[in-house]
């Protein structure tokens, strides 16, 4: 044999038996991690064991910075409202829009856990063009003002008492929720069936694609009703809408006499073009829809969802309504979530939907998780629309020192999620041990069941 061969022989059958050599925890053997560096990784001597062996440390450990956020809102001292956390950033010598600093102090000086980039999932209604009728107003947010939505539109619109949004359909099923005041809802399915309620706070109706109705508000509190109505089209505008007015003055008025039946006379005032929103007659909360022979809706439009008892968690509540309690609503599922100061809303995800939230009350502080260590921390506020993708991880904190309220809209019949500590809690402890390195006594505290809010 060559000599040269043989010595290469050699010296490989040397390395292996001082790699394979025996060690009071059983036979070792060695590995190299990604940097090149070699590490022991101790073979079990067969004896079971009901914990992992104390794990390796394979890359640094995280940074033990608490990375909080670094003003309040209402700060009166202004001083602390410059993008720097500690030996980083600088202060801004040019012009700078302050109010909007003193929201976003994520943005401006944002964690150091914060990697990568996502898109903007941040949109205030406050920001979308207003339309004014007389009677009330509509703003809508869209993949054109907030591109990463491309699952769910939503509107904001306010009717005065007696106001109308005129009769009119859409081809995307429309889901309500009513955030001050009451409005009157009527509807006729394709059966002719007809359909009338009084929708209130908190409260929820649904009307699915291609169904005819009107709303109303009404003088509950002398005040009308506003309310939120969400899409499941992130493209969602007006060409997604049919009204009644729009329609009638785009046909010839002997083709409506004719179909009507009556003379071409009763059509001479016709608005010209829609009429969208209007002045009216407040409607009597004790209105019932016309009599109808072919019945009413079976499966209400509506639904109380302002009556539902929330579940009470360590740092506040939560209560859903999907397919389960409210049938007709098909394409849109909720959670309505309060979280107390010092809680926050658990670290999770959604497996199979997007997730349109909307922050009705308080201020949240919200890490958006797009996997590939892209991360990025924002902050909301009252009337600020949040937009977080399929299966991207999150909280959502509470920040200030009221309470938060929001909504967790998706564009699915049933409300799912994933809890982070639930599903670390019911995996094999020496699975959990060995990739996060926690301790045998963290691991046993592990909540099981899911936890939703903590604090």
């Amino acid at each position: 044999m060559n000599e040269k061969i043989l010595s290469a022989f050699c010296v490989i059958l040397f390395s292996l038996s001082v790699a394979a050599r025996p060690t009071e925890n059983g036979p070792q053997i060695v590995i190299a991690n990604n940097a090149g560096t070699y590490l022991p990784v101790l073979r079990g001597s067969g004896t079971k064991s009901s914990s992992a062996a104390d794990a390796t440390q394979t890359v640094p450990f995280a940074s033990d910075d608490p990375n909080p956020r670094l003003w309040d809102i209402d700060t009166k001292n202004l001083t602390k409202v410059t993008p720097e956390r500690g030996q980083l950033g600088a202060k801004i010598l040019g012009p700078d829009n302050l109010p909007i600093d003193l929201q976003n102090a994520d943005t401006l000086a944002p964690p150091t856990t914060d990697s990568g980039s996502i898109p903007n999932p941040k949109w205030p209604f406050a920001l979308s063009h207003n339309t004014l009728y007389s009677g009330g107003w509509v703003r809508i947010q869209n993949d054109e003002v907030m591109p990463i939505a491309k699952a769910m539109a939503g509107v904001n619109m306010r009717l005065e008492a007696g106001a109308i949004r005129e009769l009119h359909w859409h081809n995307t099923p429309e889901w309500a929720y009513i955030l001050k005041g009451t409005t009157q809802i009527t509807a006729v399915d394709q059966n002719g069936r007809n359909y009338l309620a009084n929708v209130g706070p908190g409260d929820l109706w649904y009307f699915p694609e291609g169904m005819p109705h009107s709303l109303q508000g009404t003088d509950a509190n002398n005040e009308g009703s506003e309310f939120l109505l969400i899409f499941p089209d992130g493209t969602f505008d007006s060409s997604n809408q049919f009204m009644i007015t729009d329609w009638l003055a785009h046909t010839p008025k002997d083709v409506i006499a004719k179909n009507f039946g009556v003379d071409i006379s009763e059509f001479d005032r016709l608005p010209s073009h829609d009429l969208y929103i209007f002045p009216g007659v407040a409607p009597p909360l004790d209105a019932k829809a016309p009599e109808d022979p072919q019945g009413t809706i079976p499966l209400p439009y509506s639904f109380e969802f302002s009556k539902v008892k929330p579940t009470q968690y360590a740092g506040g509540t939560v209560k859903i309504a999907d397919t389960r309690t409210f049938p007709i609503a098909k394409t849109i599922s909720v959670a309505e979530v309060t979280v107390e100061p010092g809680a926050m809303r658990e670290l999770h995800w959604h497996p199979t939907e997007d997730e349109w939230t909307f922050f009705i009350e308080g201020q949240a502080r919200v890490t958006i998780f797009a996997g590939q260590s892209n991360a990025q921390t924002y902050d909301y506020q009252g009337g600020d629309i949040a937009y977080i993708p399929t299966a991207w991880g999150h909280y959502v904190e509470n920040s200030g020192n009221t309470t938060l309220r929001f909504l967790e809209i998706f564009n699915s019949p049933l409300f799912e999620d994933v809890s982070l500590a639930q599903w670390i809690a019911n995996t094999p402890p020496a699975i959990v041990k060995a990739t996060l390195q926690l301790s045998d006594e963290v691991i046993n505290t592990l909540n099981k069941s899911k936890a939703f809010v903590v604090g």
